[in-house]
């Protein structure tokens, strides 16, 4: 007999057949996220969870999977799911790094770009019939090459996007105060919180969610940050205030801002989606079909190891 998975939600079908060879494979049929009450009931007499970020993996579910061996998170990040409950019994926690790393570096990029050019603007601009030839004045935005570039979290994904600035000749800034400066390129410079945000024109986000960076970036560091400062999060929404975003946006504290990702999602506040100055993804920051895919795969790799009693290729606890 074998042993029983449950599946959130639909992820590529590479993935879901790899499942099947192991796993009896039970998919959430509904094309929205379950409630509580409905994952408790799925995960009670599951061996293995394939989740997603959205949903929410507290001790209540993991309390009602009574046979559950794994909890396989479809993303890096990890917030979604209470660790050291599920680490109290001994259920194994594990999640996909490394594959979404240069999907969601190219993401981070199109922001950069979108947003200094006004490129989503001027699309609307265009559209919208105001389009009446070449002025000298119009959509003027913000040059890319040889400014500064303040990246908060040089992880693998952080560093990806530093390695990308060098076609554009820019100086690279970083904060981190977990990383080793002597195994980053020398020419990446190290920089408080403060001076990065003075500094930099261009402030990129890419560090995990934590009590620590919750609302990293609020109304103290925007004052510091330069009126023409363009912010880009792809990391997670709740490391910037959004009240305090707002604010320096219509204010002109910033110039601008590039978002995969919110503080409330998916909920988006209507004064954001109202602001010109504002490009705002719906979180596809790995959605390329050949990164979905080896996510899924990989989430995959790590329930079947562990329902094995072998160790997973990515396990948190």
């Amino acid at each position: 007999m074998k042993p029983l998975i449950f599946v959130t939600k639909r992820i590529p079908q590479p993935a879901l057949d790899r499942l099947a060879e192991v796993f009896e494979l039970r998919l959430n049929p509904q094309d929205k996220a379950l409630s509580k009450q409905q994952l408790c009931e799925a995960v009670g007499n599951a061996d293995a969870l394939l989740c997603l970020l959205t949903d929410s993996i507290d001790r209540d579910v993991l309390s009602a999977g009574t046979r559950l061996k794994c909890v396989s998170n479809y993303a890096v990040g990890f917030n979604n799911i209470d660790v050291e409950f599920a680490t109290q019994r001994g259920i194994a926690v594990c999640n996909t790094p490394g594959v979404l790393t240069e999907s969601t570096a190219d993401l981070t990029w199109a922001l950069i770009m979108s947003s200094a050019r006004r490129i989503v603007e001027s699309d609307n601009y265009l559209r919208a019939g105001s389009f009446t030839g070449w002025e000298p004045m119009l959509m003027l935005g913000h040059d890319v090459f040889a400014k500064t570039l303040g990246i908060v979290g040089m992880g693998r994904i952080g560093q990806a996007v530093a390695r990308r600035a060098a076609g554009f000749s820019m100086r690279v800034l970083y904060h981190d105060p977990a990383a080793d400066a002597a195994s980053l390129p020398a020419e990446w410079q190290a920089a408080t919180l403060e001076q990065l945000c003075r500094e930099s024109d261009f402030i990129s986000l890419h560090a995990p969610l934590t009590p620590q960076t919750h609302h990293l970036i609020g109304k103290e560091q925007f004052a510091w940050m330069k009126p023409s400062a363009i912010l880009i999060n792809t990391a997670r929404g709740p490391i910037v205030d959004e009240t305090a975003l707002i604010d320096a946006l219509q204010t002109g504290k910033i110039a601008a801002c590039g978002l995969d990702v919110f503080e409330n999602e998916p909920e988006v506040p209507a004064a954001l989606r109202d602001l010109p100055n504002a490009v705002l993804l719906p979180h596809i920051g790995s959605a390329s079909l050949e990164t979905r895919t080896k996510m899924g795969l990989l989430a995959a790799e790590n329930a079947i190891a562990v329902v094995l009693g072998k160790q997973p290729p990515a396990r948190v606890n």
